[in-house]
């Protein structure tokens, strides 16, 4: 543990379908034993609060679907550009407010379908990114769990993708981000499309990198 506490603020609400309060539940430990305090919000009203986000060091952000305030919205960027950092997992980062599309430019992608119901498939890691802190000295894996087709930002930075193969909708095989980091103005923004159910997070390589994704996007 550091000797002065960061911050770090959990936000969660949003369709209840994620499970946004058990699933960030998962995590808190984690954050204590490495030297957070830690705040948790169930209203966005957080993001507008320019005071208590500059202070925070890592904003932990579940809450599928939902809308931002126009002052919302441009509290978190704002925070996010000046140091705060910024992680979340599936629906809880990048099935969030759909119709804000600065929020959608500060994340990087957004969710746009996935097949139906729950597929096993694997998640291969970006070779050229394998001494990338999140996912270093992790292998391939595979999940049984959502898979994500997404709209993302070409300055992302990927780290773990997923492939869709071709049919009726679409004409050819796809690689898919499913992992990814991207910096914003001094902060750092991580999304991990992975993480429907608390039950993901039992395979070894989502929580690590998960856990390491938050870390690495912390001031």
């Amino acid at each position: 543990m550091t000797s002065q506490a960061r911050q770090a603020l959990v936000v969660r609400g949003g369709w209840e379908g994620h499970r946004p309060v058990e699933i960030t539940e998962l995590f808190l430990p984690f954050l204590r034993d490495h030297g957070y305090t830690v705040r948790t919000s169930g209203t966005l009203d957080v993001y507008a609060d320019a005071e208590l986000l500059g202070t925070t060091d890592l904003v932990v952000q579940c809450w599928t679907m939902g809308e931002l305030s126009p002052e919302q919205s441009a509290g978190l960027a704002s925070a996010v550009a000046a140091g705060t950092g910024l992680a979340g997992w599936h629906g809880g980062i990048v099935d969030s407010f759909r119709g804000d599309l600065g929020y959608q430019l500060l994340t990087g992608g957004q969710f746009l379908m996935h097949p139906e119901g729950f597929s096993e498939h694997g998640v291969t890691l970006v070779k050229e990114r394998a001494d990338h802190p999140v996912i270093a000295g992790l292998g391939d894996f595979r999940v049984h769990t959502e898979k994500y087709w997404l709209a993302t930002d070409p300055l992302i930075d990927t780290l773990a993708t997923t492939e869709f193969a071709a049919d009726e909708h679409h004409s050819r095989p796809v690689t898919m981000p499913a992992v990814w980091t991207r910096n914003w103005g001094a902060g750092r923004v991580f999304v991990s499309a992975i993480g429907h159910k608390p039950d993901d997070f039992d395979v070894p390589e989502v929580r690590t990198l998960t856990e390491r994704g938050l870390l690495w996007a912390s001031r």
